[in-house]
């Protein structure tokens, strides 16, 4: 047999006297997909990291990595940089804070165009060009001159994919690259690297919690649990027979259930022709100003105390425009009514005194939380702003009783994000938002960057939340074996523009629209229990 594209043996790794991985050992050939699957804190990712030497300094690491007859342990800083972006492509699962927010699109992909081909100019750009369309980037000529923020998550996360791909990596580490995507552009995407591994014959090492995608596009998988492979064979050998018990929980830990039923009350949000558009720049001094982007055309839907409002739709719908235009995050137009007061009305002071009653959490568990304040801080923040008249003792009881509502202990008060796992950050944000006692909490992707066993336990955690406090959701998620379990009603947004919308399982089992229907299929959704 031909020597495996990547070998690795007995890899150990530490931090001071923490061992987060142990004795792992895998092989990975030319032309084959392993998944590496695992709660979060397994060691997946720091695994990865570790064979393109991006691990602090801090960090002990101990075994053989080869990548064919390198040894990857051996090489210099000047080597690895040869290495890292040429004979390796890494996907990271944080496009945000992996992508510079102080250069353009373009720019970042053809730096690496540059270093390792020696392209520039219009050579450089159209090949950036050509990338783009390759991960299905729509008007990938403006988004070369696009700055990061201005993309959605699923689009930075498509740029990360063709910048890893820019060079025709040997080896393609991708980790969790689909997490920010709707369920048919995972589909594009991840075709799209089989195609491309199949083409220049690369092996590709595949880090995700979902495992449909594993099961459809993984050649063999790897169980991961507290630093040690549980198993590892065959997917279809692995999924049908496992082995070990932390395999067949995994396995079994699909969201489930249904929210209450609610009852037929005055709604408590009501928007009316609610839409979004956004400037596009000139491209030259004399040139006419083009025409708005419309993010989010008119649209009216209405949100009923308890009840839980199911948003659905790719990368760059507008789902998120929505939720921000709902809080008045964004400029938008038409009419937004909570309760009784007429929140698109409102500014200054007006607007600041009622944002106690809806708050946000945000899709990105790492980014949204201050990484210089406490957990205390964090929670606390809304709550001397809204309510300057409580004593320090009674702000403490409502945080320490909060955090146990959500399922964390008082200890954790003191520490700091970054000591969190991110399903116990995702919990922290929760928290934060409903301490101040809101009536409608935006959810935007909250379970995307969550493995399953976590993803089942923040559902549960949100249901139960709902039913204690008479929560209004509106629950934006690509996810819909997660929108099944928590929406009562779903809207389906296609370019801005609702598609479809009705109650969430008459729309899931019977859609209307051509689009909810590639959405479902994709899914592969397991008949609801």
């Amino acid at each position: 047999m031909s020597k495996p594209l990547l070998q690795i043996d007995n890899l150990n790794i530490a931090f001071g006297e923490s061992q987060v991985v142990q004795s792992l050992s895998l092989t990975l050939n030319a032309g084959e997909t392993l998944a590496i699957v695992g709660e979060s804190g397994s060691g997946k990712s720091v695994s990865a990291l570790s064979m393109v030497n991006l691990l602090p300094s801090n960090a002990s690491i101990k075994g053989e990595r080869w990548l064919e007859d390198t040894n990857l342990a051996s090489l210099t800083d000047a080597q690895w940089n040869a290495v890292r972006g040429n004979r390796i492509g890494f996907i990271f699962q944080e496009p945000m804070t992996s992508l510079n927010p102080l250069h353009r699109v373009g720019k970042q992909i053809g730096e690496a165009l540059r270093l390792h081909q020696g392209l520039r100019g219009h050579a450089a750009r159209q090949r950036s060009q050509e990338l783009l369309e390759q991960v299905k980037l729509p008007r990938p000529d403006e988004l070369l001159d696009a700055w990061p923020h201005q993309l959605s998550g699923g689009q930075r996360q498509r740029v990360m994919i063709a910048m890893a791909i820019a060079n025709n990596p040997s080896l393609l580490i991708a980790d969790e690259p689909t997490t920010a995507l709707d369920v048919t552009v995972q589909q594009e995407i991840l075709a799209l690297l089989r195609e491309l591994r199949d083409h220049h014959g690369m092996g590709m090492l595949f880090i995700s919690h979902d495992l449909n995608l594993v099961r459809r596009y993984a050649d063999r998988i790897c169980v991961m649990y507290q630093g040690r492979i549980q198993e590892i064979g065959p997917v279809e050998q692995v999924f049908q027979h496992p082995q070990s018990d932390y395999t067949k929980a995994l396995l079994a830990a699909e969201p489930e259930g249904r929210p209450e039923a609610i009852t037929q009350s005055p709604p408590l949000l009501t928007a009316r022709q609610l839409s979004v558009s956004f400037k596009r720049p000139k491209t030259g001094l004399f040139k006419r100003q083009p025409p708005a982007f419309v993010a989010v055309h008119p649209t009216d839907f209405q949100i009923s105390p308890g009840e839980t409002l199911g948003i659905v739709g790719e990368s760059g719908s507008g789902k998120t425009t929505l939720a921000s235009a709902v809080m008045r995050l964004v400029t938008s137009q038409g009419d937004i009514t909570l309760g009784n007061d007429k929140l698109s009305s409102l500014t200054g002071d007006a607007l600041r005194r009622q944002r106690h009653r809806l708050q946000m959490v945000f899709q990105d568990p790492y980014g949204a939380l201050s990484p210089r304040m406490p957990v205390f801080d964090i929670v606390s923040e809304g709550l001397r702003f809204h309510y300057p008249h409580l004593t320090n003792e009674e702000v403490t009881q409502r945080v320490n009783q909060t955090l146990h509502e959500v399922g964390l202990p008082a200890s954790c008060a003191a520490r700091y994000p970054h000591e969190f796992s991110g399903g116990q950050r995702q919990r922290i944000a929760v928290a934060r938002a409903i301490i101040l006692e809101p009536e409608l909490l935006v959810l935007d992707e909250p379970t995307s960057a969550l493995d399953r066993t976590v993803q089942k336990q923040l559902v549960t955690l949100l249901r139960d939340l709902q039913a204690r406090r008479q929560l209004s959701y509106l629950f934006i998620s690509h996810d819909l074996a997660v929108i099944r379990a928590m929406a009562h009603r779903v809207i389906v947004l296609k370019d801005g523009k609702v598609v479809e919308q009705g109650g969430c399982l008459e729309v899931l089992s019977a859609p209307q629209h051509a689009y909810t229907q590639a959405l479902i299929a994709a899914a592969h959704l397991a008949p609801a229990l």
